[in-house]
């Protein structure tokens, strides 16, 4: 690898005048203990930075490229639109040919919205549910990571996991009194608590498969209980699938595990490398929004084009036969592979479909104290020695990683290979 000489010098001259340096905190790499690379073009699994060196990409947008980095089709699309121009601030078509599209993956989203991040379709979402319930208190899970929104970063996962504080500095403790985090993977203590407050609850809001305390797959029975009791007590079920959606299945982890919500949101993927989200959700409940009911929302680039055009191209390639199917094989061979590689090294492997974290940890993951417990200074040596390899891993300990159609076997053997000689 050739010294990063070029990003070093980008790094200090963006600390002049962004703060940090970065406009997402967790780039600038602190917890690993080095620098951000600043990237100068991808390629399929590849990200090349602006000193030349290219490095197979396990990140992937934080998820995003699920068909890899500049897909031809996706990319010619979004050419295209932006020909024709790049907003407008007035209904387009294709806004329709995306909402039908999502809905056809996640028929529990009978009416949706677009807006420009995951942040916006969570905070939407949570105040519709407000809205039809005529209640206040939101349930979410300790690790379990939102946005940040100032009702959402309580106990959450993501970059957030680095502060020292409960929350963030900024945030009133009147904006997240209605807020109320419970332990993630529990079942005794959520049944408790809808048996003491459940007719105050308003919605409860979970990642249906964990991503942002790094990768934490639920108990079935979880998942069941936060569908039944929402049920009984007249609450709303949310599932943030900003990360799992089109990316466990076409359908996301609700067609995975086979548990419907009463609304959903999704991003990343949705908006082909582009920024969109949406939230959507029941029709009666849907309802509530503006210019048909009293919950206001709205978004100036919301339902952008550009964006729109590169999230149809890239569903559409989704739905092709046998993709997730091809996916899921490749994923399990390297899991199976890399579970020999760590077997008594002090590592726990937690994965599900095409996301995976090693957690540097003695003791199973299965929530938030779990992860937290893991050791953040091994992991760092252990990303500095990957990108040594040529190898670029998502930047934290409580962060997923990302297999894309890109990763081809060879491509995955060598970061198997790579892998066992940094641990070494």
């Amino acid at each position: 690898m050739k010294q990063r000489i070029l990003s070093a010098a980008a790094f200090e001259r963006a600390q002049q005048v962004i703060p940090g340096g970065v406009n997402s905190p967790v780039r600038a790499l602190r917890s690993v203990g080095t620098t951000p690379l600043f990237i100068e073009r991808a390629n399929r699994a590849y990200v090349t930075d602006i000193d030349g060196n290219t490095f197979i990409d396990f990140c992937m947008s934080w998820g995003v490229f699920i068909l890899g980095h500049n897909n031809p089709a996706v990319s010619r699309r979004a050419i295209e639109a932006v020909q024709r121009g790049s907003s407008y601030g007035i209904p387009t078509e294709v806004e329709t040919l995306l909402a039908e599209r999502v809905r056809e993956a996640f028929p529990s989203m009978e009416r949706l919205r677009f807006v420009n991040s995951g942040t916006e379709a969570t905070m939407s979402a949570i105040r519709v549910a407000r809205g039809f319930t005529g209640r206040d208190t939101l349930v979410k899970f300790e690790g379990n990571y939102h946005g940040h929104a100032d009702h959402l970063l309580v106990s959450a996962g993501s970059g957030v996991a680095n502060i020292s504080t409960a929350s963030s500095a900024g945030v009133p403790d009147d904006f997240t009194k209605h807020t109320v985090c419970l332990p993630y993977n529990n079942v005794e203590v959520l049944e408790q608590y809808f048996r003491e407050h459940g007719d105050h609850v308003a919605a409860v809001i979970l990642e249906p498969v964990a991503c942002n305390m790094g990768v934490v797959v639920p108990s079935l029975d979880f998942l069941r209980a936060t569908r039944q009791l929402t049920t009984q007590y007249g609450a709303i079920l949310i599932f943030d699938e900003v990360i799992t959606g089109f990316r466990l299945a076409l359908g996301g982890a609700q067609e995975r595990f086979g548990i419907s919500p009463d609304m959903t949101a999704v991003g990343k993927i949705v908006g082909g490398g582009f920024p969109a989200a949406a939230f959507g959700g029941r029709a009666d409940i849907m309802a509530q929004l503006a210019p048909d009911g009293p919950v206001y929302q709205a978004g100036t680039l919301s339902g952008n084009p550009v964006a729109m055009a590169a999230g149809l191209e890239t569903l559409h390639q989704l739905t092709f036969s046998g993709f997730y199917e091809k996916l899921e094989e490749r994923s399990n061979r390297f899991i199976t592979e890399l579970k020999g590689i760590v077997q008594g090294k002090g590592i726990q492997l937690n994965h599900c479909g095409s996301m995976f974290t090693l957690f540097f940890n003695d003791a199973p993951v299965c929530n938030f104290a779990d992860a937290l417990r893991s050791d953040k200074e091994r992991f760092a040596h252990y990303f500095r020695r990957m990108l040594e390899h040529g190898i670029y891993v998502s930047p934290s300990q409580f962060e997923g990683n990302f297999i894309s159609e890109c990763h081809t076997d060879d491509i995955l053997d060598y970061v198997l290979k790579s892998i066992k000689e940094s641990l070494e």
